[in-house]
């Protein structure tokens, strides 16, 4: 039998490629972005790509019939940082378009069996969870029942970055009862998206499934290990640099600092500037570090809050500087024979907006391979086929 396959949309520099592996076979892949683009194909090589706007594809330009459709789409409207115009915004509304597709391709006979989206776990509540009852209305309407995960890359590589996964199975494919779960787990199903599922009109709770995956192994990767002693893209700061950082910490950071001292060993923690309220003057910029052995959530470039800074403290000394390219890359769990942008920005923007390729793995491993192999094993690709003609 041959590999998987499929089509990825929204694909960056080809992340969520990177994670499924090389035991599917990309057909296609789009993104807007033609600075994103350009790292894909150093990458991946330029045949499957179409770069360009999501609305200029056509099923015409989509080969054959893919297994899985992944999106991750825009998530800058959805986005608990962003402006809330949800799944209306011109960016995280593209999805209605790329939507358009699947359905196009549903006339033609051609529709995958699996679709995955990826998101921001705002987009559980934009909108009082209008916008996640508009992307389930979305599937059911097209016959797929669906359900969510959300996986913090925590898990696999030292970042703190939880995202929400979607993952639908057409109806025409039996659920396979070995991969659901008849109650939502504590560590894939949160809070959030329990509350967002019981939000569902009932009509789209009939089509819901929890997903059942598999606790990980213990990650065994600590931020310490992904740091460069002598760092390519950036350097380490000036004295008076540090101390102007350190002087931004309230009392409950500095006490982290004189803690890590104490430790009398080298801890490695990062640094958010953010503007937090003040009673005298209303806001007021402060630094604030985490030692947890987790970096925080790396961002696009939209402002010098999204730097993320390292703080490396020992005994006698307090060192800091910007993560650099590669190190970030390390984060996202991205080997070192990957190809990153020249400048520093575009690296950024390019990992800011990009999904976790061991999460990914993970996902194939634990459900997608498995739904694949059930729709396969199936009439879906026969029946559907036979339909369009």
């Amino acid at each position: 039998m041959d590999r998987p396959s499929y089509y990825e949309f929204f694909a960056g520099g080809g992340m969520a490629r990177a994670g499924l592996g090389a035991g599917w076979r990309c057909l296609f892949a789009n993104d807007f972005d033609l600075k994103k683009c350009g790292t894909y194909r150093a990458n991946w090589g330029g045949e499957e790509l179409f770069p360009g706007d999501v609305r200029k594809v056509t099923t015409a330009d989509l080969p054959g019939r893919a297994d899985l459709v992944w999106a991750s789409f825009p998530c800058q409207d959805l986005s608990l940082a962003g402006a809330g115009a949800g799944l209306k915004g011109e960016r995280s509304g593209t999805f209605w378009p790329f939507f358009e597709i699947v359905k196009a391709l549903r006339k033609e006979g051609r529709h995958p069996p699996l679709l995955v989206l990826e998101n921001v776990c705002g987009a559980l509540t934009s909108h009082g969870g209008e916008d996640f009852g508009a992307l389930c209305g979305a599937l059911a309407g097209e016959g797929y029942r669906f359900g969510a995960l959300v996986i913090d890359a925590a898990l696999f590589v030292p970042q703190s970055r939880p995202r929400l996964f979607i993952v639908a199975l057409h109806g025409d494919v039996a659920t396979p009862p070995e991969l659901i779960t008849q109650t939502p787990s504590a560590l894939w199903h949160t809070r959030a998206l329990r509350t967002a599922q019981e939000r569902l009109r009932d009509d789209l709770r009939e089509k819901w499934v929890w997903w059942r995956l598999n606790e990980p192994p213990a990650r065994n990767t600590p931020l310490a290990a992904i740091i460069d002693e002598r760092p390519e893209g950036v350097n380490w700061h000036e004295r008076d640099e540090t101390r102007a950082l350190l002087a931004l910490m309230d009392d409950v950071n500095r006490d982290k600092i004189l803690m890590a001292k104490r430790e009398c060993r080298l801890t490695v923690g990062t640094v958010f500037r953010r503007m937090r309220g003040n009673r005298s003057s209303g806001t007021i910029q402060r630094a604030e570090v985490r030692f947890d052995g987790l970096a925080g959530c790396l961002r696009t470039p939209a402002g010098g809050s999204s730097r993320q800074i390292l703080l490396v403290v020992n005994d006698t000394q307090i060192r800091s500087r910007l993560l650099s390219p590669r190190e970030c890359a390390r984060l996202m769990g991205l080997a070192d024979t990957y190809n990153l942008p020249m400048r520093y920005n575009e690296t950024m923007h390019l990992l800011g907006d990009g999904v976790v390729p061991p999460v990914v793995s993970f996902l194939e491993m634990q459900l997608l391979s498995s739904l694949v192999e059930k729709a396969r094993a199936s009439d879906f690709f026969a029946e559907n086929a036979k339909d369009a003609a």
